[in-house]
């Protein structure tokens, strides 16, 4: 496990912990509401779905994604979202051979320095300053990794998917079948979107 983990149990690197530092601080300042006041009014959001409850945040009161995101997160706090990342990661690889791909590659990415890994709902991401790679099960056991380089940095990769969910900063990706192929070519594959964030 990087130094960074170590540090932060929520998973978020100092640049995301900036962020949403400044995305509270500045609630109140630009909407003339504070936390506690988009909280109740959140709460009478007709809508049960969290993109419906998002988009009804925007039409109705002019919140943007990521501030109704957050105002929301704490209107309804689900009790396995990002202040539990254990709940989320137990839940996400719980297919036994998507987990030993899993690891395999969080082997590698945490040997790396100053790496923070972020536990979220549909993927886990690492990240240094930026997110560097991703990973998500997909069915039959296997992972679809994302990374930060470029589709012809190897043959191996195609370009990113938009249903893979993650950072557009990861412009590759690639399905792994078995933790075999997190192999020396993948290995500095990975190092080099690391060095790249």
């Amino acid at each position: 496990m990087g130094d960074a983990d170590a540090q932060n149990a929520k998973g978020l690197s100092p640049r995301q912990q900036k962020w949403f530092a400044s995305a509270r601080a500045s609630l109140e300042k630009d909407t003339g509401k504070s936390m506690d006041e988009w909280v109740v009014i959140a709460r009478t959001c007709p809508e049960t779905k969290p993109r419906a409850r998002v988009a009804w945040m925007k039409d109705h009161h002019g919140l943007g994604m990521n501030r109704a995101s957050l105002v929301l997160s704490a209107a309804f706090p689900t009790g396995s979202g990002w202040d539990e990342p254990a709940k989320l990661r137990d839940a996400l690889w719980a297919d036994p051979a998507a987990a030993a791909i899993f690891e395999a590659v969080e082997r590698t990415a945490t040997a790396l320095d100053d790496v923070v890994t972020g536990q979220r709902k549909a993927f886990t991401g690492f990240s240094r300053a930026f997110q560097f790679a991703a990973a998500r099960p997909i069915k039959g056991g296997a992972v679809a990794l994302g990374l930060a380089v470029p589709p012809d940095a190897s043959p191996r990769l195609s370009p990113a998917a938009s249903r893979d969910g993650w950072s557009e900063r990861l412009k590759s990706r690639i399905e792994l079948g078995s933790a075999a192929e997190v192999d020396a070519e993948l290995i500095d594959l990975i190092s080099l979107a690391w060095a790249r964030s």
